[in-house]
């Protein structure tokens, strides 16, 4: 008995957590706080950007783990181009999450 029901909302929910990691790293990537503030007076605004970029690449993370392990079930495609696709993706934000989060903590303590 085969119940393809499951596996098309494994690869439903897999691609929406998949879009959510991508528009959450997106929006952490353009917060990014790296050089020199733009405008004087600016200063204060910073901690709290690196809070918020600190908090989107943890999400990002969980995003990522999530559809990584919705999006690849046991049963494997005979052509795995799809799945090259999603694991160079999921690769990129994950560690550039990574990054970010080592980055943050050397310019922060």
């Amino acid at each position: 008995m085969s119940n393809r029901g499951i596996t098309r909302g494994r690869l439903f929910m897999g691609t929406l957590l998949l879009i959510a990691a991508i528009i959450t790293w997106g929006i952490a990537f353009l917060m990014s706080p790296h050089g020199e503030p733009s405008a004087p007076g600016m200063e204060q605004v910073r901690p709290t950007i690196v809070v918020y970029v600190r908090n989107t690449a943890i999400g990002t993370l969980i995003l990522c783990a999530l559809s990584g392990w919705l999006l690849f079930p046991r049963r494997r495609p005979k052509k795995p181009v799809r799945d090259w696709a999603v694991a160079v993706i999921l690769a990129v934000m994950a560690v550039s999450s990574v990054y970010e989060l080592i980055w943050l903590r050397t310019v922060t303590h």
